[in-house]
């Protein structure tokens, strides 16, 4: 199988990493009704990537089988950013699945975290909409559901692109990131709006980037 290993990914401060845990453990409760799972946010830089990777390494962390698919396909930043290796070869990605360039098998990689797997986006397209409309997006995804516990979907901020309620379609949930002071409470609503007319339940939000001193001033 292929591998891709991120070099870069952060450490977690302990607050970080309680709320990581926590966030994940109530996604074990739900059952094994809400296996495929859509991360996004607002606007861009809220975070949605950093949640999605975390959300990936510590289910696995509690034993569950994971695959991370970056569906971000205008502008994915997670190779760059987290600096991930790939064994050698030609690096294909959904973007090769989607236009019928390649099978599955030639975009799923093992990580070198246990139990998690990762699809790239493999090359940036301007007709995103285009592919993830296809019926080859929802296929891969109910294809890969069967095997793994869960799939955490890296898409594109809904506020600001449509591609996002097209992803939403073939998930059965979606965790909405929310950057600290960085959305208004009306796009919010219209973000949570956007995502319940595709069809796919919310099933919560998540507050990212709070500064320490937000937490000590708590009563």
């Amino acid at each position: 199988m292929r591998t891709a290993t991120f070099t870069r990914l952060p450490a977690l401060d302990y607050l970080c990493t309680e709320a990581i845990n926590t966030l994940c453990t109530n996604l074990t409760f739900m059952g094994s009704k809400y296996k495929k799972i859509m991360v996004t946010s607002v606007n861009g830089m809220e975070g949605k990537t950093f949640l999605s990777l975390q959300i990936m390494r510590t289910l696995a962390d509690l034993g569950k089988s994971v695959v991370l698919v970056d569906a971000d396909l205008r502008r994915s930043m997670i190779d760059a950013r987290y600096r991930v290796r790939y064994s050698e070869g030609e690096k294909l990605g959904i973007t090769h699945f989607l236009a019928g360039k390649c099978d599955i098998e030639d975009i799923f990689y093992e990580t070198d975290c246990k139990r998690a797997y990762y699809i790239p986006v493999g090359y940036a397209v301007s007709n995103s909409l285009a592919l993830l409309n296809s019926p080859r997006f929802q296929n891969i995804l109910d294809q890969l559901a069967p095997q793994v516990d869960y799939l955490i979907v890296d898409a594109p901020p809904i506020g600001m692109i449509i591609d996002a309620s097209e992803i939403a379609k073939s998930c059965d949930g979606a965790i909405l990131t929310v950057g600290y002071n960085m959305v208004r409470r009306r796009d919010l609503a219209e973000a949570r709006q956007q995502v319940e007319r595709s069809g796919c339940i919310v099933l919560g939000t998540v507050l990212n980037n709070v500064p320490p001193s937000a937490y000590s001033s708590k009563k």
